[in-house]
């Protein structure tokens, strides 16, 4: 524990008790008139900022015939606003020294930056105008369709773990929005229409549907000021309200089979689980490291190093805002036998529903955990997207602190409790890609 305690002092400028092991950074939140929630945090490690505006909005959000707005529109946002065309936004970006990105979501779509902290009300202007007066120009659309077409083929249709991935969600999700890809199905993206896209603009992106991070080397009482001057005149936004889904619960197992053009087969197998900072979804993570993850897990020892039978092993618990799956994944070695591999990872699944693991393992797990939390906190913008998610999901940026007292607090029966509960074989969906080649053989 002591070595643990090192590790987080080294890694971060924050507040350790090492009884509790809590952990604080010292955050600045306010809201402006407009409902924008602002986060700020000194960290003057280096002359740099991080600059994080996430919208509450994402491919959740759509319907069917027009999936994958949320990450079309997250393009448009690149293609110019009333002040900065899209030519001006790229050159200013790169002669100023800023690296800039985006992501979409199911919950959230998110825009970056890193910049020289001496260019940070610059940035504030660009960033303000894209939030509100974006252009969405008909011509642009029609050219950015086809890069988001083409990035739809490299990362699903040519994609043989996504395009399996993608129909395991529609099993697992049905009669949720989850169910369909961030990226939105071809023939969606084919018809995307202004009209459309202008619309999803004007509902989700404002001031009181975003949250504004900046983290590094800041002042906080001037960047307030600055926040206040280029954001608070922005109007507000009538954002719908969000209709209530509900998941179909799973009460059979699926299987689905998969032949493309790969070398080795694998095996992807998936539970319904729990949303974003349920209770359980502690123990679901620190039970998927027990059994799959890192060289000490219990199916890497089986079938990695003693057997020999396979390349790789995996798990996970991935917690979105109104839903969760379970998932556990096996690379096959050439030759492997496939009933082999599944009476392992069943067998051990069965061990976690019946039997309590070992305070070893306990132990090991919630280790590897705080490492990796340390670990994501070790810089201005994986502390700014760190603030961002827990604020943006939970309405509070501290509960990012405090999820590192839950992990500490699980037990070895709170393992047993939630393998139990939602590790069940009959409602789940196993999945397996495998080469064409074997396809063949099988005929």
């Amino acid at each position: 524990m002591k070595s643990l305690v090192l590790l987080l002092t080294f890694f971060l400028a924050s507040t350790l008790n090492a009884d509790s092991l809590k952990i604080e950074l010292a955050v600045e939140k306010f809201k402006l008139k407009n409902n924008l929630t602002v986060l700020l945090h000194r960290d003057p490690q280096s002359p740099l900022v991080s600059y994080h505006t996430w919208y509450r909005v994402g491919s959740r959000n759509e319907a069917m015939g027009i999936t994958g707005s949320a990450h079309m529109l997250e393009h448009m946002m690149f293609k110019g606003s009333k002040k900065y065309s899209n030519k001006e936004f790229d050159l200013i970006m790169h002669s100023n020294g800023m690296v800039n990105n985006a992501f979409t979501s199911f919950d959230i779509t998110g825009f970056y930056q890193n910049l020289p902290s001496s260019k940070l009300e610059l940035m504030m202007d660009l960033e303000k105008d894209r939030m509100s007066s974006l252009l969405i120009k008909p011509e642009d659309l029609v050219s950015e369709k086809e890069v988001v077409k083409e990035e739809r083929r490299w990362r699903v249709d040519n994609n043989p773990q996504s395009l399996l991935r993608e129909q395991t969600l529609e099993i697992l999700f049905k009669g949720h929005p989850y169910r369909w890809p961030i990226i939105g199905y071809m023939k969606d993206i084919e018809n995307y229409d202004h009209a459309t896209l202008r619309r999803f603009y004007e509902q989700y992106y404002g001031p009181n549907n975003a949250v504004l991070v900046i983290v590094g080397d800041i002042d906080i009482q001037e960047t307030k000021r600055l926040v206040t001057q280029y954001y608070e005149n922005l109007p507000t936004k009538e954002v719908p309200k969000e209709p209530e889904f509900k998941i179909t619960p799973l009460t059979k197992q699926h299987t689905l089979q998969l032949y493309k053009d790969v070398q080795v087969p694998s095996l992807m197998i998936s539970y319904q689980s729990v949303p974003d900072r349920h209770p359980d979804s502690y123990a679901l993570e620190v039970l998927s490291q027990i059994l799959a993850n890192g060289t000490s897990s219990r199916l890497s020892k089986d079938l990695v190093y003693n057997r020999q039978i396979a390349n790789a092993t995996g798990a996970y618990q991935w917690s979105l805002k109104q839903a969760g799956l379970w998932g556990v994944f096996v690379s096959l070695k050439p030759g492997a036998s496939e009933k082999r591999i599944m009476e392992s990872v069943d067998r051990e699944i069965f061990r976690l529903r019946n039997q309590l693991v070992t305070n070893r393992e306990l132990l090991r797990a919630k280790n590897q955990f705080m490492a990796g939390f340390v670990d994501g906190l070790s810089t201005s913008d994986s502390k700014a997207r760190a603030l961002a998610s827990a604020e943006i999901v939970t309405n509070d940026y501290q509960t990012v602190f405090s999820d590192v007292e839950k992990y500490q607090a699980v037990t070895a029966e709170d393992l047993k409790r939630v393998a139990a509960k939602y590790l069940n074989s009959n409602a789940r969906v196993i999945a397996w890609l495998r080469p064409e080649s074997q396809k063949k053989k099988e005929k």
